[in-house]
């Protein structure tokens, strides 16, 4: 059974993330099943630190992007999501290529939501693992 509580596809969110920073890093909507939301992130010039790898900080913004997307669509029209909390785990660097993120859901809660976001490298190996809390608010 389908996660989803409004009509979502790779085209809608590619299009509301326009001229935001996720559209800034690169990072493209790659893939959506019944219950995970995934998204692929360059490691470059915009995504790297001076040590030439990928920044701990472009890590979270991918899962918190990815993340936020997603818990956004599991809520009817007259709720959003915002974050609460963010944790990552680093467990391997990355000096180039692209990575893929994949959110899935914890809890799905009439007030939060947590999320785990895993982080891979083009090989498949984890780069890192995130956990991603989310408020859920009533539109005004």
């Amino acid at each position: 059974m389908a996660i989803w509580k409004r009509e979502v596809s790779i085209e809608l969110i590619t299009q509301r993330n326009l001229n935001t920073m996720a559209h800034h890093l690169g990072i493209e909507y790659q893939g959506l099943t019944d219950d995970s939301l995934a998204a692929t992130m360059p490691v470059d010039e915009r995504t790297r630190q001076p040590l030439g790898i990928m920044h701990g900080g472009a890590s979270c913004v991918l899962a918190e992007t990815v993340g936020s997307v997603a818990a956004n669509y599991c809520v009817d029209e007259g709720h959003y999501c915002v974050g609460l909390d963010i944790n990552t785990n680093h467990i391997r660097s990355v000096r180039e290529g692209r990575v893929v993120a994949v959110a899935k859901p914890f809890h799905l809660g009439k007030s939060t939501q947590v999320w785990g976001i895993e982080i891979c490298n083009e090989a498949g190996q984890l780069v890192s693992v995130n956990r991603l809390t989310m408020a859920v608010l009533a539109r005004a």
